[in-house]
């Protein structure tokens, strides 16, 4: 069974630093392509960033590019979002989810999610 399990999130100050965490199981020893999306109150689901399955090659949305970073650590069956300068907009529930292919993940287009979490809120607020 494949789960996928986020943590990290919480209330920050604007300005400050989070770092997700999303650690996956069920996929026996294979590895995938991963992203991170968001969902704010009343908006759609945002990709914002993807990683291929070994992790050389990574993708932004324009919204987060400079500012967050995704990595992962495989032998941890794990990938991370580092998240600087965060901004009262960044504030939403944020999924980490396996996408069906890796071009999808780099870009964010044509996106179609096979697996995703249950999510971390992530409250950006002074």
């Amino acid at each position: 069974q494949v789960q996928l399990v986020e943590s990290g999130g919480g209330l920050v100050q604007p300005g400050g630093s989070l770092k997700l965490s999303c650690v996956y199981s069920g996929f026996g020893r294979s590895h995938f392509p991963m992203i991170w999306v968001r969902q704010a109150p009343e908006k759609e689901l945002e990709w914002i960033a993807g990683i291929t399955n070994g992790g050389a090659s990574e993708g932004y949305s324009d919204s987060v590019k400079g500012r967050f970073t995704i990595s992962r650590d495989n032998a941890k069956n794990t990938v991370y979002l580092r998240m600087n300068r965060l901004r009262p907009e960044d504030s939403a529930v944020y999924y980490c989810a396996r996408p069906r292919t890796t071009d999808s993940a780099l870009t964010g287009q044509k996106l179609e999610i096979l697996h995703r979490g249950q999510g971390t809120q992530v409250t950006v607020s002074s």
